[in-house]
């Protein structure tokens, strides 16, 4: 299909609001709001059905429900967020505990668990009939057995912090088509990473400005801090600014297979 947008050189974005549960609603709504008064936009809601073991309930259900009909694509962001394991050495500890805080909840499962838990979180939306293209793991972390058990899914894709990855169709060692974009994303859990946090984010904007496709990756705590907040929906605002359409990563998928994107 003949895209015109493309046709005029019309450059991306996508913006992705990270662990959305009960818990976190109130501060999802006012990131969304917020956003929207920088301009309409599309957005993907990486939603937990379980989040930290609480159940859903009704008025997110119907919260989620309202934004899917308004044109915002739910994906699956882990069952829980929470990482059960025990971490083996401290290389492993550094990546599962200090970087994560312990929410790398498929960072090192097995095939069996890990399939337990997709098909538990495709059920728990095919209960609300939510169309459901997309997961993205918990702190971008898959091990072996869970990408192993991932691939064996029927989700069209799945993101890494540097890329989006397309499932579909995959053989068992067949590396994913991946579209690079580096994550534009906050960490907020210590003043100095919030400070780091920062500049860093500026350089990779900078960087990235140049790219087709630009990924800001927000979550719920940074509406918490003034500084973050105002820098990441600067940074999207400078975007939108330079003509870039929004998309969710499901529509960035279909536009990277009709060939739009490479």
């Amino acid at each position: 299909m003949h895209d015109p947008l493309v046709a005029r050189g019309c450059r991306t974005l996508s913006v992705t609001l990270h662990d959305v549960a009960p818990a976190t609603q109130a501060r999802c709504e006012q990131l969304i709001a917020r956003l929207e008064r920088i301009a309409p936009m599309a957005l993907t809601l990486l939603v937990v059905p379980y989040y930290r073991g609480q159940p859903s309930n009704a008025v997110f259900d119907r919260w989620l429900d309202a934004r899917q009909r308004g044109g915002d694509e739910l994906a699956l962001h882990g069952l829980t967020h929470q990482d059960p394991g025990t971490p083996s050495g401290w290389i492993d500890h550094v990546r599962r505990r200090w970087y994560t805080d312990g929410e790398g909840e498929f960072a090192a499962l097995d095939i069996a668990d890990t399939t337990r838990r997709l098909n538990a979180g495709r059920r728990w939306f095919a209960h609300r009939r939510w169309p459901l293209r997309g997961f993205v793991p918990p702190a971008w972390l898959l091990g072996d057995g869970a990408w192993h058990a991932l691939r064996r899914q029927p989700f069209d894709y799945t993101c890494s912090r540097t890329a989006l990855l397309m499932l579909r169709q995959l053989g068992s060692d067949a590396a994913p088509p991946a579209l690079r974009a580096r994550s534009i994303v906050y960490s907020t859990r210590a003043a100095w990473r919030r400070e780091v946090s920062l500049p860093w984010n500026r350089l990779v904007a900078r960087v990235e400005s140049g790219a087709p496709w630009m990924r800001f990756e927000l979550h719920p705590g940074d509406v918490e801090y003034e500084a973050v907040c105002s820098a990441a929906l600067g940074l999207v605002e400078q975007a939108i600014a330079q003509g870039r359409q929004a998309l969710t990563l499901a529509a960035m998928v279909d536009r990277w297979r009709s060939g739009l994107v490479s």
